[in-house]
C-alpha cells in the first residue's frame, strides 16, 4: 500500500493516445492559424490590387533580369536569369513570414499566445502559410507567362514537376524564415532590415543569377545549406532535360535542407521566446 503521507513526486505516466491527442490539438491550432492568416491576406488585397500591384511588380522584376540576358545576346543567359528570378519569388515571399511576429505584437495578441497552452511556434509557423502559397503561385505564374515570351521551351509532360519543386523551394525558405523569426523575436526594430538582407543574400548565394560553381568551394558549401539552391537546380534540370537521377539528388538535398531548418525552428523558437521573457526584452505590444 502507498503511504498517503509520502510526498515524493511520482513519475508521470503517459496514457495511451496522448501523442495522438497532441497531434490533433496542434493540427487544430495550425488550421485556425492558417484561416486567420488567409483572412488577413484577403483584407490586404483585392483581385484588382493583386493583379495591378503585386503581379505587375513581380512580372516586371523577372523581366528586368531576363532582359539583361537579351542585352548579353545569349539565350542561355536569358533562360538562366529568367528561371532563377522567377523561382526566387517563391522564396522571397516566404521570407516575409518573419513579419508574423511583428504583426502579432502590433495586434496585441503576442501575450495571449504566450499564455495559451499550445506551442507559439505552431501558430507562427502556420499563420504565414498564405505568404508562401502566394509566392509559389506568383513564381509559377511568372515562369509560365514569361518563359514562352523569352523563348524558353518547356518539355511536356516532365515540366509538370516544376510545380511541386517550386512548392518545395517555397516551403524550404519558409522553414528558414520561421527559424530566423525566432532569432529576431526580441529585436522588432531590425525585422525589416533582416528580411531584406535575407532576400538579397539568398539571391546572391543560391544560384539565382550566378551559378554556385563560380564561387569558392567553402562558399558553395554554404549555399548548399541554404534554401533555394538545390531545389532551383532540380527545376533547371527538369527544364533542361537532365537525367532523373540528377533531379532526384537535387530534390533530396532540398528536402534535407528544409527538414533541418524546420527542426531548428521547432527546437529553438520556444527557447528564444522564454529568453526574452526572462530578460524583459520581449515586448508584448508595439
Amino acid at each position: 500500500m502507498v503511504d498517503a503521507r509520502d510526498s515524493r513526486p511520482r513519475p508521470s505516466v503517459r496514457r495511451v493516445g496522448d501523442n495522438l491527442r497532441n497531434v490533433i490539438s496542434n493540427a487544430r491550432v495550425a488550421w485556425y492559424a492558417i484561416v486567420s492568416g488567409a483572412n488577413d491576406y484577403w483584407a490586404i488585397f483585392t483581385l484588382k490590387s493583386w493583379i495591378f500591384g503585386w503581379c505587375v511588380r513581380m512580372i516586371s522584376q523577372v523581366s528586368f533580369f531576363a532582359l539583361i540576358g537579351k542585352l548579353l545576346r545569349s539565350d542561355a543567359q536569358t533562360q538562366f536569369l529568367l528561371i532563377g528570378n522567377a523561382v526566387v519569388i517563391a522564396a522571397a515571399a516566404s521570407t516575409f513570414a518573419m513579419f508574423m511576429t511583428t504583426s502579432e505584437r502590433g495586434n496585441g495578441t503576442l501575450s495571449l499566445l504566450l499564455a495559451s497552452p499550445s506551442r507559439p511556434v505552431v501558430v507562427f509557423a502556420a499563420r504565414g502559410v498564405y505568404v508562401m502559397a502566394d509566392g509559389v503561385f506568383s513564381s509559377l505564374l511568372g515562369l509560365f507567362i514569361l518563359g514562352p515570351a523569352f523563348g524558353l521551351h518547356f518539355p511536356f509532360p516532365r515540366v509538370l514537376l516544376v510545380i511541386p519543386l517550386t512548392l518545395l523551394v517555397g516551403a524550404s525558405a519558409y522553414c528558414f524564415s520561421t527559424f530566423l523569426a525566432g532569432v529576431i523575436l526580441r529585436y522588432r526594430e531590425i525585422t525589416g532590415l533582416v528580411v531584406n538582407a535575407t532576400i538579397v543574400t539568398l539571391m546572391a548565394l543560391c544560384g539565382v543569377n550566378v551559378p554556385v560553381s563560380f564561387y569558392p568551394t567553402w562558399l558553395e558549401w554554404i549555399s548548399r545549406c541554404l534554401p533555394i539552391t538545390n531545389g532551383l537546380e532540380a527545376i533547371r534540370d527538369v527544364i533542361d532535360g537532365a537525367a532523373w537521377s540528377t533531379i532526384a539528388a537535387h530534390t533530396g538535398a532540398e528536402l534535407l535542407v528544409a527538414s533541418v531548418w524546420l527542426s531548428l525552428a521547432l527546437t529553438t523558437f520556444g527557447i528564444f521566446m522564454r529568453a526574452g521573457q526572462r530578460d524583459g526584452s520581449l515586448e508584448y505590444a508595439s
